[in-house]
């Protein structure tokens, strides 16, 4: 069958060989490979790298990889012809197959190692040697970096097969953790939610590998049967992948004298940082140790406005680790995601989160992550200096620069001038009470009713006539704030901005990569359509499909309420 896709408006590249001709290693080029990595990227077992901030790799193309879609919208952005991604040599890049490469591109790509950290406790218990020298990416393999409209990407497939880092995994992604990141990387940037980006989704018509899972109907916390599902690779791009948790590597190598060099390699990969995501607020000719006191003011306010802006639309990350942790402030990793429907604090999707990474519990995460990039960096400071006072200032001030973002932000979703503690700590109880569906009520809010029954289409339960009292009283007193904040048909177009209409509702996307395992790729595409439009009102046949409460047969169903990140 013959596919067609509409050309970008602004495109720019249009073949192939213009692609290539558009590659700017800036990581392979300036930072050091590990010294004992083969030439040729002929490196997918399991090992133990002792140093260096890359191996070389290449990735394991799918067997008959078959396109399902692109993001229009990326493709757009980046200068590239949306036909690009049906071209034969562009497919098999990013299927996996880096012989397609020709020109100034490397017949290789890299895969980099990192640390682990658990809410400020340092983990070496997952890398298989026991020495958290066997832990990166396992299955994420860059093989592209470019300078496009003037902003740098980086290119990286994940599912690409195995690297050094594998832990003994076959480095596959299944297609349908593959939809899921595909899907959503793409809506939280339609959220205004800094976040990597997806570029292309391409899935195996031969391959498949078995994963646990839930079976029909299954109401088990965990995956209770093995499933075996397409392997599918999906290309995520972002200005960089640095991580937290690479800093910390650097910086447990300084510190146990593991490797000469280490020391050096922590100052690299940190200038490397500068250069890659803050060189337009940096200026890189100042002394280094004022450059670090100003990275990490930087990193921590986009770090607290990420934070904030994932309370504002529902978004719990699940599994906020250092290692799932962008150094430049931005949301990357979506295995253990989810949104949360029925309001719920301590909403939780990833059966082995735990609370401590729960909805609300986010700010935290944050803190304890940011903790561990300060602990990395202080190293290249000078004891005593008047930059290391500075620097561990902006350590300190971390947890009320959190808050006044946090404030900020429920101000901003309830159409207020400024953050009413006693306002919200009533509407928390009063949301937990009729257990709210969190989007559907707040955008029901943006219209400014001044009667409760407007909101009921956002409750669960049957509301008592006491408590529609309670909530009839909060109203009131919420709508006089609005009202004294000025025009109230202005403040409803601004609080329709912040909450959206359109969420990431797990019901309605299985059925998506249900219908794509069987070579069905139509409702991947709708959803594609609806989450990258979350704040329109859209059409009324949009209306009834997407924007209703959870049915009652998915409260508490395995893989669709709850799910293992087995991806």
């Amino acid at each position: 069958m013959t596919k067609s896709v509409k050309s970008s408006s602004n495109a720019c590249v249009t073949t192939f060989d213009e692609f290539v001709e558009k590659v700017d290693y800036s990581l392979m080029d300036t930072l050091h490979a590990d010294p004992n990595a083969t030439e040729d990227g002929d490196d997918h077992r399991a090992r133990q790298v002792f140093s260096g901030h890359f191996v070389p790799v290449t990735p394991t193309p799918l067997a008959e990889p078959e396109y399902i879609s692109h993001s229009s919208t990326l493709f757009n952005e980046l200068g590239l012809s949306d036909e690009l991604a049906l071209d034969s040599d562009f497919s098999r890049l990013f299927s996996g197959d880096i012989s397609a490469a020709c020109g100034p591109m490397k017949p290789f790509g890299w895969a980099t190692g990192y640390a682990l950290s658990i809410y400020g406790t340092e983990y070496i218990q997952q890398c298989p040697f026991g020495t958290g020298n066997g832990y990166g990416d396992g299955r994420a393999i860059s093989v592209f970096e470019t300078v496009m409209n003037g902003q740098r990407w980086e290119m990286q497939l994940k599912g690409g097969g195995p690297t050094p880092y594998c832990r003994g995994g076959d480095g596959r992604a299944v297609l349908r953790s593959s939809v899921r990141e595909f899907l959503v990387q793409e809506h939280m940037h339609a959220l205004d939610i800094p976040t990597s980006r997806s570029l292309t989704l391409y899935v195996s018509k031969s391959e498949t590998a078995r994963r646990p899972w839930y079976s029909p109907d299954s109401r088990s916390a965990d995956p209770d049967i093995l499933v075996d599902n397409p392997v599918a690779i999906s290309t995520r791009v972002a200005p960089s992948f640095l991580r937290v948790g690479q800093l910390e590597l650097f910086a447990r190598r300084t510190r146990s004298n593991a490797d000469p060099l280490a020391l050096e390699e922590l100052r690299m990969i940190v200038m490397h940082l500068i250069e890659r995501e803050y060189q337009n607020e940096i200026d890189q000719e100042d002394d280094f140790a004022d450059q670090l006191v100003e990275l990490a003011g930087l990193f921590r306010q986009r770090l607290t406005a990420l934070v904030a802006n994932w309370l504002r639309v529902g978004y719990c990350q699940g599994n906020f680790n250092s290692d799932n942790c962008a150094a430049g402030g931005f949301t990357l990793d979506y295995g253990p995601f989810g949104f949360c429907e029925i309001f719920d604090m301590e909403f939780q999707p990833w059966t082995g989160g735990g609370k401590h990474f729960s909805f609300f519990h986010q700010p935290s995460a944050a803190e304890a992550n940011f903790h561990m990039f300060w602990t990395a960096v202080r190293p290249l400071l000078a004891e005593g200096s008047d930059a290391l006072i500075q620097f561990d200032e902006v350590r300190r001030g971390f947890a009320e620069e959190m808050q006044n973002q946090t404030q900020q932000m429920w101000a901003s979703k309830l159409g207020l001038a400024e953050f009413d503690a006693q306002l919200f700590k009533q509407l928390l109880q009063l949301m937990d009470r009729s257990e709210v569906d969190y989007t559907i009520f707040f955008r029901e809010l943006s219209h400014i009713p001044d009667e409760i029954s407007s909101l009921k289409k956002s409750f669960y339960v049957a509301t008592s006539e006491t408590l529609d009292e309670q909530w009839q009283s909060w109203l009131n007193e919420w709508y006089d704030l609005v009202s004294a904040s000025g025009d109230v048909s202005e403040i409803s177009i601004k609080m329709k901005q912040v909450n959206p209409k359109y969420t990431w509702r797990e019901w309605l996307v299985v059925p998506a990569y249900e219908q794509a395992t069987e070579g069905d790729y139509s409702l991947v595409k709708e959803l594609q359509e609806v989450l990258n439009r979350p704040y329109d009102e859209q059409s009324k046949e949009i209306e009834d499909k997407y924007y209703r409460l959870k049915p009652k047969e998915y409260f508490r169903a395995g893989g669709v309420s709850h799910y293992s990140c087995s991806s």
